[in-house]
């Protein structure tokens, strides 16, 4: 297993935690899904548990693509944690 210290991402998602932990623990869930995803874990279901990631982060692409195409009048410049930038 990669430690955290060697995995980009890992780092950033624990700065992220860091940094917005507390405002995020006070944001409820719809209601079922903490419920749902405990189940999901007591099972092992690792599949959906990455498919729910992997929904959460296009919808999140998807908001800040949008967010940066009204501010930026269409060109979107991404960057990811120890990465250069991709012209999208």
């Amino acid at each position: 297993m990669t430690s955290p210290q060697s995995n980009p991402y890992a780092e950033w998602f624990e700065q992220l935690r860091a940094e917005y932990g507390e405002q995020l623990r006070m944001m409820p869930l719809p209601d079922g899904l903490p419920e749902h995803l405990r189940q999901l874990m007591a099972q092992g279901d690792e599949d959906a548990i990455q498919f729910m990631i992997k929904l959460a982060w296009q919808f999140g692409a998807q908001v800040g693509y949008a967010a940066g195409s009204r501010q930026d009048g269409g060109a979107v410049r991404v960057t990811r944690p120890n990465s250069g930038t991709v012209q999208a």
